[in-house]
Formats: structure tokens, C-alpha cells, sequence
């Protein structure tokens, strides 16, 4: 079958594993820009942005455009709904669950953050659990506990995605 722009579905879904891949390497370094900052300031938040957002865009771009057109048979496509591309859906909508877990700390934080001015005028005596509501340390740990789980979840989903790709385009 022709897919967009004149391409198999082998082609489409190749481009597809390649930017989903190329996803992870921006992950792994956004994730170690934070671990690595001794003090989180404003240019470092938006520099681990830059990467998070587009490791987001490699995986959620395919996602919308092509992977739940064809699991759910739109524009043509027989639907998908069963065996292995349900397991693939199910840990990729977990991961976005708990993104969206992760979410609700990330917002928490990034207000106390900001109303306090600690990403432009760093204090490192002023601890990010004495600031904001009394909640800070739950934010703190939600954050956590939502990008382990992404993590783990974009992780599983990306290696069924991939096996997936291996047996119906590959053998």
C-alpha cells in the first residue's frame, strides 16, 4: 500500500523507527544536562528543553501522523486493532500517562522556581523543598516517579515498536 508522499509502508515505517530512535539520544542527553548542573538556572532549564522537546516531537509526530491513523484504520488502512500493535499502543499511551503525571510536578516547581527568581538569581542556600506550598517534597517526588516512568514506558514501547517493525516489514 501507499503511504504519504508516494512511500511503502515499509519506507514510512522505517523513517518512523529512525525518528523514534533518534528520540532517545536527545532523552538521554537532556536527562543528563540536569543531572549534571550543579545549579538549575534558566539557561539551563531551557537548554534540557531544547532536547526534551525534540526527542517529544520525533516520537509524537509519528505517533499523531501515522502509527494511530493506522492502528485505528483510518485513511484507508486496515485497522490494527489486536495482537502486538495492541501491546505496542498500550506502553506508549502509559508513557504518555505518566509524562502527564510527571507534568503536574513540573508545573508545581517551575511556578515556586519562578515566583522565588531561582533561575535567574540562583540562591543555593534557599532549598526547593522550603519553597512554593508545604507540597514541595510530593512535587518533587511526583516528578520523579512520572519521568521514571516515561522513561521506562517509551522504553518498552520503543523496543516492542521496533520488534514490530522487524517482523511484519523486515522478515
Amino acid at each position: 500500500m501507499v503511504g504519504p508522499l508516494g512511500l511503502s509502508d515499509g519506507s514510512v515505517a522505517a523513517l518512523v523507527a529512525v525518528a523514534v530512535t533518534l528520540a532517545l539520544p536527545c532523552f538521554l542527553y537532556g536527562a543528563w544536562i540536569m543531572i549534571d548542573a550543579e545549579a538549575v538556572t534558566w539557561d539551563v532549564l531551557t537548554y534540557h528543553l531544547r532536547f526534551i522537546f525534540t526527542g517529544l516531537t520525533l516520537t509524537t509526530t509519528p505517533l499523531v501522523l501515522w502509527m494511530a491513523p493506522r492502528l485505528f484504520g483510518f485513511w484507508g488502512h486496515p485497522g490494527q486493532l489486536g495482537g502486538y500493535a495492541i501491546v505496542h499502543a498500550f506502553l506508549g499511551l502509559q508513557a504518555y500517562a505518566m509524562l502527564a503525571f510527571g507534568f503536574t510536578g513540573i508545573v508545581r516547581i517551575f511556578r515556586a522556581k519562578w515566583q522565588h527568581d531561582l533561575y535567574h538569581d540562583y540562591d543555593e542556600d534557599v532549598l526547593l523543598d522550603e519553597i512554593g506550598d508545604e507540597n514541595m517534597r510530593f512535587w518533587r517526588r511526583r516528578l520523579r516517579v512520572g519521568v521514571f516512568g516515561y522513561t521506562l514506558f517509551w522504553i518498552l514501547a520503543w523496543i516492542t515498536g521496533l520488534s514490530r517493525f522487524v517482523t511484519v516489514y523486515v522478515l
